[in-house]
């Protein structure tokens, strides 16, 4: 099975300047545990996870004060199509992180995330026992 497959085409992006009670508020409302960070003046991208605003707010930060761009992780491992679910898998277990952002071309087009790969892989799991048992 490929990323394809798997990755949720309800990609958030946000600008650098939303604040991190802005972005989980986002977040909160779309179901996602991440946001696409599109900085247009600096011409990058990054991702923001759920875990960064925890991170944060478990630090004693200000949620309504700290931006999304003063947390973004700027170093972003992309994903493609047409990489296969293992490779994603292993990507994400190398890095120590939970989510891909996926890349056709030059833009975001979903994001996969180590619960959409589980749940990929739990029904054929789940019918191989049956199918052997």
């Amino acid at each position: 099975m490929l990323v394809r497959d798997a990755m949720s085409t309800v990609v958030l992006t946000i600008g650098p300047t939303h604040t991190l009670r802005q972005a989980a508020g986002l977040m909160a409302a779309r179901r996602v545990g991440a946001a696409v960070v599109l900085d247009s003046a600096a011409e990058s991208m990054g991702i923001l996870t759920e875990r960064d605003i925890l991170t944060s707010v478990g630090t004693g930060e200000d949620p309504d004060l700290e931006t999304a761009g003063a947390h973004t992780t700027g170093d972003v491992v992309f994903a493609a199509p047409s990489w296969t679910l293992e490779e994603a898998a292993e990507t994400m277990s190398r890095g120590g992180f939970r989510h891909l952002i996926v890349l056709d071309g030059e833009g975001p087009v979903g994001i996969v995330s180590v619960r959409d790969i589980i749940r990929c892989w739990a029904p054929a799991r789940r019918h191989r026992t049956t199918l052997v048992g």
